[in-house]
């Protein structure tokens, strides 16, 4: 094992930062535990992916052009998109970035910096990508637009991150309240949906 991989397995897996030497089995053991941490990455970095352009597709080829809004931040996005005129891709970033600070005190760093990551790929990718409205109908939009959006919220969730921050919100509520997380996101939404029907 040459010294870049011993110096990479030292200050990811090994947490004896101190030692000035390890044996053939720490190095080894440690070498495992790089592995099976860089295949969690990668694995989680495919699943963000895939949810975010699920969630682009959803927004862009069915909610946005035919004037639909959804729940948690990402209605909250798209309601004051509508009434301001300011880009979505700005306020998806804007609304969620007090949720991912929440995230970090309460889930912790990895949580945070995936959620991040995930929020800011959602807004390039809306900013960027050219989706043609598919169609106008009302029930298909309804249906399909929320298929896609919440498959790209779950497997955003698989892999680690939200890309909707009142999920945060939820947790933190829920423990403090003793309640589910559904219950807490039911109410958020029937605000927003409120607050949507009255504008």
């Amino acid at each position: 094992m040459n010294s870049l991989w011993k110096r990479i397995i030292i200050k990811t897996t090994l947490h004896d930062q101190d030692k000035k030497s390890f044996s053939d089995y720490a190095l080894a053991k440690g070498y495992v535990e790089f592995v099976i941490m860089a295949r969690r990455h990668v694995k989680d970095f495919f699943l963000i992916s895939i949810g975010i352009l699920s969630a682009t597709f959803g927004f862009k080829g069915f909610l946005l052009t035919n004037h639909f809004i959804d729940g948690g931040a990402t209605g909250i996005s798209l309601l004051v998109s509508a009434l301001t005129g300011i880009p979505l891709y700005v306020l998806i970033i804007c609304v969620n970035a007090p949720f991912v600070l929440m995230g970090y005190r309460i889930m912790g760093k990895t949580f945070a910096i995936k959620t991040a990551l995930a929020i800011s790929g959602l807004a390039i990718c809306l900013a960027t990508i050219t989706i043609p409205d598919i169609t106008k109908d009302n029930l298909l939009v309804a249906v399909f637009g929320g298929f896609f959006l919440g498959a790209g919220i779950g497997l955003s969730v698989r892999g680690g991150a939200v890309i909707d921050g009142t999920e945060v919100l939820a947790i933190y509520l829920s423990r403090k309240f003793g309640t589910t997380i559904g219950d807490i996101i039911i109410v958020i939404n029937v605000m927003i949906f409120s607050a949507a029907a009255y504008f």
